[in-house]
């Protein structure tokens, strides 16, 4: 009698494929690969999935309230220190403004390197800028970005009800029924995010399709400079930083790899902010911090958008042979470590932002904006990218410095 023994080679193959299979960034993957073929060869069935994608991050926005006002308010009630949530507040957004500033400085030394805009603008495309150039820019204000920012809104109102519920007689019954309500929400995330490689096919569908990959040959040296200058953020700066806590960059990337292929496809930052929170907390970051840095630096943490406008001023000014002396310079990043802070939230306020920062200078047109728009939906996958990664750095960090970071726990968590 002829017994066949099992092949181990067959069964790690086996597990190997089934891994890969139930693995949910190989089919965000997949989806943005063939969300690129479809945009590419029939531009007008891609431009039709935009709805896809669009109601996507639609239903993922629909998480960010509630998850952000229950994190911070479990997170507040059962720290039993109120000099803590100040105490982190104050350090994230130090933390912020120190590492914006870095990620301004770096757009412009590279933008100086490389020279992007040194080419001949008569062949570039011309975007309608009308609504950022004809005084849009003077409408800007703080009080309008917070009324059109949804998250600071519920960031302020889990604070205040966080503090609130300390001083509750029955803060423990409320606490036990807010811990239910949210795991039924983050099941529901769970089970949402299987979603992710549908969304992910509609908005790079749309992309290539409405603004086709030859537009990026004119501006293509502008767009290796912005992705270049991310690289070098992300992995010198950020890196630095987190080996300075014994902690590997490329662990971190390895860890939210799902959010960040989403990002990439949606090309929406906040797609990714419920499901990265949620990984932060199962990494070790406390709940409190977690809920108090990532809606912030959602609003206050943009690195990739610092670098991002850094470098577009820069390009302006080379594009129309407008020198800017060492002093005007300085006046640029000042100007834009205070205005990038309002670039998220409103629609459009990146190039607001860069319109106000033009009219301060009184020497760059502001008119330049329109050569910008035919690749800025290119590079707010870059912008986007560099926001998230930023964000979880900095939380990690806080976590360190306030002694709240518990053993590194790498492992997937919406798999559970």
């Amino acid at each position: 009698m002829n017994i066949t023994t099992p092949n181990p080679a067959s069964k790690a193959n086996k597990s190997l494929f089934k891994t890969i299979i139930t693995n949910l960034t190989f089919w965000v993957l997949i989806a943005i690969i063939a969300g690129i073929l479809l945009g590419h060869f029939s531009p007008d069935n891609g431009v039709k999935m935009e709805i896809v994608g669009k109601k996507f991050v639609d239903l993922i926005k629909l998480f960010i309230g509630p998850i952000i006002f229950l994190t911070i308010v479990l997170g507040i009630s059962g720290m039993g220190n109120l000099k803590k949530v100040g105490r982190i507040g104050v350090k994230a957004l130090g933390y912020f403004e120190v590492v914006s500033t870095v990620a301004l400085a770096i757009g412009v030394a590279v933008a100086y390197l490389f020279q992007p805009g040194k080419i001949d603008k008569s062949g570039l495309t011309l975007g309608d800028a009308s609504q950022y150039t004809n005084g849009s820019a003077k409408d800007f204000s703080w009080l309008q970005f917070f009324f059109s920012n949804f998250t600071l809104q519920v960031l302020l109102a889990a604070i205040v009800c966080g503090i609130a519920l300390n001083f509750y007689k029955k803060r423990e019954q409320t606490i036990l029924v807010l811990e239910r309500i949210s795991k039924v929400v983050f099941l529901g995330l769970k089970y949402v995010m299987y979603l992710a490689p549908i969304g992910a096919f509609g908005g790079m569908a749309y992309t290539i399709g409405k603004f086709g990959l030859e537009t990026l040959i004119p501006l293509g040296k502008l767009m290796l400079c912005v992705y270049l200058t991310m690289a070098l953020f992300v992995f010198l700066i950020l890196g630095t930083i987190l080996r300075y806590y014994k902690i590997s960059i490329l662990s971190i990337l390895k860890y939210i790899k799902e959010e960040l292929l989403l990002v990439l496809g949606t090309s929406s930052s906040e797609a990714a902010l419920p499901s990265i929170m949620v990984k932060l907390e199962r990494m070790g970051c406390s709940k409190s911090v977690v809920g108090l840095v990532i809606p912030t630096g959602y609003s206050f943490n943009l690195d990739g958008t610092s670098i991002y406008l850094s470098m577009s001023v820069i390009f302006l000014a080379q594009l129309y042979d407008v020198h800017l002396s060492f002093f005007e310079i300085l006046t640029v990043i000042g100007i834009l470590m205070i205005t990038s802070k309002g670039a998220a939230g409103v629609t459009g306020s990146g190039f607001i932002v860069l319109a106000s920062t033009l009219t301060a200078l009184h020497k760059i047109p502001v008119e330049g904006l329109a050569f910008l728009l035919g690749v800025d939906k290119f590079m707010s996958e870059a912008r986007a990218i560099t926001n998230l990664i930023g964000n979880t750095v900095a939380t990690i960090i806080i976590s360190k410095t306030e002694h709240d970071f518990t053993e590194l726990d790498l492992n997937p968590v919406l798999e559970e």
